[in-house]
């Protein structure tokens, strides 16, 4: 895992072959703060905002898949948002932004995004609860993407990951209490405990699995 100043770098994988698509440029619904951090727009008009986040989770994977690239695997690219309230009781998503290393995503299995760290919504001042991005190949846990489980990639109290084919998982890495991490899939309407980070591990988030 690198870093580059104010920013988290998600979602590195196996090298194969070469390819890849061309760097992202910012937009008008993402880009790179003065101080070098990602900021996304909110809220994303493609997702309904909901009291339960739930919800929100639900409808993420369609819509981001549905993005440029989001589905080309060797050849596709990632894109990373935010999950986040307003002190209104709702539940919004920003637009996602796939701004990433631009040394990497060339080779197969090498694909990356920012995670953002600022919303920018003109309705009032976010606080966000969760970062989201999806991953371009199916199928593609979070067992096998490492540097999503790593401590140091942490930024906030949830991250939810998703493949093409909208297999989704949530972890709630709790790197701040002395309690294990807890990795979980989506099973229909219910998430299913399927690991565990045990306190000594969350640095190099290694996950012991959970027996159904």
């Amino acid at each position: 895992m690198r870093f580059l100043p104010g920013l988290a770098l998600l979602c590195w994988g196996l090298v194969g072959c070469a390819s890849g698509p061309e760097p992202a440029s910012e937009g008008a619904n993402y880009g790179i703060n003065q101080d070098g951090r990602i900021w996304v727009r909110g809220p994303w008009e493609a997702i309904k905002p909901s009291q339960d986040p739930d919800d929100v989770i639900g409808q993420l994977c369609p819509a981001v898949m549905d993005l440029p690239g989001a589905r080309f695997g060797d050849y596709g690219r990632e894109y990373c948002g935010l999950i986040y309230s307003l002190g209104d009781g709702m539940y919004y998503a920003s637009h996602p932004s796939p701004l990433a290393d631009r040394h990497m995503g060339r080779v197969s299995r090498e694909k990356s995004c920012y995670v953002p760290r600022q919303v920018e919504d003109a309705r009032g001042h976010p606080e966000t609860l969760a970062d989201y991005h999806g991953h371009p190949w199916s199928p593609s846990p979070m067992l096998q993407s490492r540097f999503d489980l790593l401590g140091a990639t942490q930024v906030f109290s949830i991250r939810i990951q998703f493949d093409k084919a909208c297999h989704i998982q949530k972890l709630i890495p709790y790197l701040k209490e002395d309690r294990p991490g807890e990795l979980y899939e989506r099973r229909g309407e219910s998430w299913k405990l399927i690991g565990l980070i045990k306190p000594e591990n969350k640095a190099s988030g290694r996950v012991t699995l959970v027996n159904d």
